[in-house]
């Protein structure tokens, strides 16, 4: 089933078009992925999508509604997530406290709730604490719940950054980049995650250069080439497609 599809999604800034008529859909229940050289429009195509900036032209329909002109904290709000390249953390904060921020989403309570401490205030406060460990354990991060983030590795801030972006009880997750800059066996750590995360039901979508984690555990795959959709169809067409070997992975999938 098609979950989020993009209509000829156009992003031009000046004389530049960093995103030109990608049309896209994204199966519900799957790893999506989208691959490309440097420079291809993958962050800005997902920055569309999740409304940082508005599309020149085009559509982005989520679960049957148009969602392109909606905020971005409007488009959370229905259920979309997502991850940032360079991972946006509260780094003298600790885990925890980074976490429950992503359910704060979910709650009601005002200004006033806050300056008189009311009962509405302290059970949400309740709340998210309670989700927030729930999906630092799913991440498997509840043995340093109260480390600050200054002190994690680099493979623990992603794990952070996943359970930020599932504490806002989201139906789709767009990584970007999730396996940058941590070694093979934390990337096989993270591609299970993924798998785990799908498995819970909630679709993936993520930009990603470790071509092999891609050709192992997505489902779909779109190569985007100077802004443009040039190719589409599971790993196995991407590895034999000859504009994707011509165009990124020069002659193998190892890259």
């Amino acid at each position: 089933m098609i979950f989020l599809e993009t209509k000829q999604l156009t992003k031009r800034f000046g004389g530049l078009v960093a995103v030109n008529n990608v049309d896209f859909a994204i199966e519900q229940g799957k790893i999506n992925a989208i691959i490309g050289p440097n420079g291809a429009g993958k962050s800005t195509f997902f920055n569309l999508i999740s409304g940082f900036h508005p599309p020149t032209s085009g559509q982005v329909i989520f679960k049957g509604q148009d969602i392109t002109k909606l905020p971005s904290n409007k488009i959370a709000e229905l259920g979309v997530a997502r991850t940032f390249q360079t991972t946006n953390l509260f780094e003298q904060s600790t885990v925890l406290d980074n976490v429950i921020v992503g359910h704060r989403l979910r709650t009601k309570s005002t200004l006033v709730d806050a300056i008189l401490r009311t009962p509405r205030l302290k059970r949400e406060e309740a709340q998210c604490r309670e989700k927030a460990m729930e999906v630092l354990e799913f991440v498997d991060l509840q043995h340093i719940a109260h480390k600050p983030v200054a002190g994690l590795t680099q493979e623990e801030k992603k794990r952070t950054a996943f359970a930020l972006a599932l504490a806002t009880d989201p139906e789709i997750v767009f990584l970007d980049e999730p396996a940058a800059g941590v070694n093979p066996d934390e990337t096989e750590g993270l591609a299970e995650l993924m798998k785990k995360m799908v498995n819970k039901g909630i679709t993936v979508c993520l930009i990603e250069h470790k071509m092999q984690m891609i050709m192992r555990i997505a489902d779909k795959i779109m190569v985007l080439n100077y802004g443009e959709k040039i190719a589409e169809g599971k790993p196995e067409e991407i590895q034999n497609n000859e504009t994707v070997i011509k165009a990124y992975l020069g002659g193998s999938a190892s890259a």
